[in-house]
């Protein structure tokens, strides 16, 4: 059927509509069933329709869905205290979104400036990072395609390289005024970048030599994603922003922006809000999806399962020169070919699987973190036929 045009057409929508969910599976509306290896872009974890997340929106629907921020709310009370006790860190403001979360993190860093009394602060952020599309948020963002057209952007963002010491030294040397790094501990949009080991412990030692704050985006990372309940424990580092979203409600949108240390002291009343941050139907939701994680060690499931896709790709994809690596952490996996590969994206949807590429030439692997090992066996062999046929038919010059 055609577009709705009463719609914006800001997306292009692949043809196919899904009813109904199951664990790793969606439903479409010709009876069809798919396996879900994107999770909605790493938001359903806990694969669709999770008992414990169904229970939550059913039971909290019926006593108490919203009554702002103007009274207190202690179901989010109760998760602030889950999630910073999960972090190490020490206040919580919650948001609806991962922009909105990053935004938040942005407005922290400029009260920051103002308490040291810089006029113009800069925050440092990386090529090719994502952070969200509001207009703070892509100003921070990595990517002239997402700001083209959007100038002037928010002044106070200088990019480097990801993954580059020197750069950050080199733009140090120039710049007194830093206030803040911000960065993603893997880049996810970027192409599923994972930085070498002791690149973010490079980045907190600087921070704390230059006396200034490490934001360490998690939207996309966070939450049991990469085999750790945040990826920055693979460095064994703290951050003094933590932002959050994606996974956090499983479908339901919630955002967090975490702050320690003096960051977090920063915001007082009147200075930040938002009117749906933190309802009750989204916080208890939210603690719902931490105990399931928790009770069911998903973070260790993630890295076995991780490791079992890696290899089952490996094997897969041996001896194709059009695969130029397979690089991930965790349940987050890209695999890089040699030429620009956005016909895939359909071609696994006629092959009932959901995957999608991206940074041009990057397929991206997302499943639920509640796959069997026999439903990460079938992505391998799925995607496997999926990409040998393509590039039979497609023969890139190699």
């Amino acid at each position: 059927p055609e577009m709705n045009h009463a719609l914006m057409s800001n997306y292009a929508p692949l043809p196919v509509e899904f009813v109904r969910g199951e664990g790793a599976w969606l439903t479409d509306s010709k009876g069809q069933r798919y396996l879900d290896a994107l999770s909605g872009i790493a938001v359903c974890s806990l694969g669709h329709a999770h008992p414990a997340v169904l229970a939550a929106i059913s039971d909290q629907a019926r006593r108490l869905v919203h009554t702002s921020n103007l009274y207190r709310i202690p179901l989010q009370e109760q998760l602030a205290q889950r999630l910073t006790g999960l972090a190490g860190m020490e206040r919580t403001f919650f948001a609806n979104s991962g922009a909105e979360a990053n935004e938040a993190a942005i407005k922290l860093a400029r009260l920051f400036a103002r308490q040291k009394n810089i006029r113009e602060p800069v925050i440092v952020v990386m090529r090719q990072g994502f952070h969200g599309r509001t207009l703070a948020a892509l100003s921070a963002t990595g990517n002239a395609k997402a700001q083209q057209g959007f100038e002037p952007l928010v002044a106070g963002f200088r990019h480097i390289p990801y993954n580059d010491l020197a750069a950050l030294h080199a733009l140090a040397d120039q710049e007194p005024d830093i206030v803040a790094l911000m960065v993603e501990p893997i880049q996810g949009e970027g192409g599923i970048v994972v930085p070498r080991a002791g690149y973010l412990k490079a980045l907190r030692s600087f921070c704390d030599q230059h006396d200034c704050l490490l934001i360490v985006d998690e939207v996309q990372t966070g939450l049991c994603r990469t085999g750790r309940w945040f990826a920055f424990q693979h460095e064994a580092i703290r951050p003094d922003i933590l932002t959050l979203a994606k996974a956090l409600g499983n479908g339901v949108p919630i955002g967090a922006c975490l702050a320690r240390g003096r960051a977090a002291a920063l915001f007082q009343p009147g200075s930040h809000g938002s009117t749906f941050g933190g309802n009750p139907l989204a916080a208890r939701v939210a603690l719902a999806v931490l105990d399931v994680l928790e009770q069911e060690a998903l973070a260790e499931r993630a890295r076995a399962l991780g490791r079992r896709l890696m290899r089952g790709l490996a094997k897969t994809f041996q001896g194709l020169s059009a695969v130029r690596t397979i690089r991930g952490r965790g349940l987050m996996i890209g695999i890089e070919l040699t030429e620009n590969c956005p016909a895939l994206v359909e071609r696994a949807l006629q092959a009932r699987l959901l995957i999608n590429v991206t940074a041009g030439n990057v397929i991206r692997l997302l499943p639920p973190l509640i796959i069997s090992d026999q439903e990460a066996d079938e992505i391998v062999s799925r995607l496997g036929l999926v990409v040998q046929d393509y590039l039979a038919e497609s023969k890139p010059a190699l």
